[in-house]
């Protein structure tokens, strides 16, 4: 199956550029025109990210003002994918997230110029929001992005007691009453006894969705994903939270610098800094529920029979743009050697968790 990739012109006067470059921080945006197709969008564009604004080749997020709608979104994120050799982690992420059923936002690779410039690939990331929703045909409900690491289900970090239960967490879609939800949300997993955690924690939360997402999470192994990078929705029509993946570069055996990370360094379990996945391991309903899940993807879906070919389809698609990438076309050898890189990271991390679910009970 092929892979298209389309081009994008993005246009900016000189001052706005100007006005962009002089703050890396600064989330305000400024206006430009984005081409697709031979349509041309009045947008506005931001920076996004925390560390990765320090980058050579920047991430973006824009706006679309007239006409307000883009493929039916509000909003989309062109991430610069700067440190991942592959160019495909969070792209194979987000779609193994989908293929087991649980939220994640849509991805695809284009390529981006600015002002006749030719900048490289990118891969747009749908934002989490009312459109996100409204794609899916989801009942609408507040949506909380979480932000650092202060998002970990607990009322302390580090040793310390926050300030806020609401610290970490920043609002993408709902009114300040949502506020509320989420508030009790993480009060109820703090004080609910351990003797009637499992009855009364699944008022709150789809434990199924959570489970679904903590094995995949473990599988791809997404040590920055467990206290923040995600994303929490609350369905109006069920009152549950679900939990939704974001930014997941860092995966596949790769850290957040691009570096290796040996399989076996994020538990089976999860980490314990996630109160939320610590709490629900400690169920022996749930730990029976997440065994059967995590051995069913283990047999059926993250293997290399079944990854293979959709790594090597996208690492072929891109090849050809990463050779004129600007900021990737020096590193071509190590971006060839990836595909053999992830399915041996399969291979190993696969045999780690079937090993340690031998005794786990």
């Amino acid at each position: 199956m092929s892979y298209l990739i389309p081009s994008y012109s993005l246009k900016i006067e000189d001052n706005n550029l100007k006005e962009l470059r002089s703050d890396l921080w600064n989330n305000d945006p400024v206006p430009a025109d984005l081409i697709v197709d031979g349509s041309k969008y009045d947008i506005d564009i931001a920076y996004r990210g925390s560390y990765t604004r320090k980058f050579r080749k920047r991430s973006y997020r824009i706006e679309f003002i007239t006409p307000k709608f883009f493929s039916g979104v509000r909003e989309i994120h062109l991430n610069a994918e700067y440190k991942d050799p592959s160019f495909i982690r969070n792209k194979l992420s987000f779609d193994f997230f989908h293929d087991l059923g649980v939220l994640s936002p849509e991805s695809q690779h284009i390529n981006l110029s600015r002002n006749d410039s030719h900048k490289g690939l990118y891969l747009q990331l749908e934002s989490v929001d009312e459109f996100f929703l409204k794609k899916r045909g989801l009942p609408m409900g507040p949506i909380f992005y979480a932000v650092n690491n202060n998002a970990n289900f607990s009322l302390i970090r580090d040793e310390k007691t926050k300030t806020s239960l609401l610290a970490g967490y920043q609002r993408a879609f709902g009114t300040d009453s949502d506020d509320d939800f989420l508030l009790d949300f993480i009060n109820k997993i703090n004080t609910i006894p351990l003797y009637s955690f499992q009855e009364e924690i699944a008022n709150y939360i789809n434990v199924d969705s959570f489970l679904r997402w903590l094995a995949v999470a473990v599988c791809t192994m997404n040590n920055d994903g467990f206290t923040h990078n995600y994303a929490l929705y609350r369905n109006s029509e069920t009152g549950l939270f679900e939990i939704i993946p974001w930014d997941y570069d860092a995966t596949w055996g790769r850290k957040i610098n691009g570096g290796i990370m040996p399989y076996n360094y994020v538990p089976m379990e999860g980490k314990k800094s996630n109160h939320l996945c610590y709490l629900l391991m400690r169920i022996p309903d749930f730990r029976k529920l997440y065994r059967s899940i995590l051995e069913e993807i283990l047999e059926t879906k993250f293997t290399v029979d079944y990854m293979d070919s959709k790594i090597n389809t996208l690492h072929e698609a891109l090849r050809p743009h990463i050779l004129l990438d600007p900021y990737k076309k020096k590193t071509i050898e190590i971006f060839n050697s990836e595909p053999d890189f992830i399915c041996q990271f399969i291979q190993d991390r696969s045999s780690y968790l079937k090993h340690h679910l031998v005794n786990f009970a």
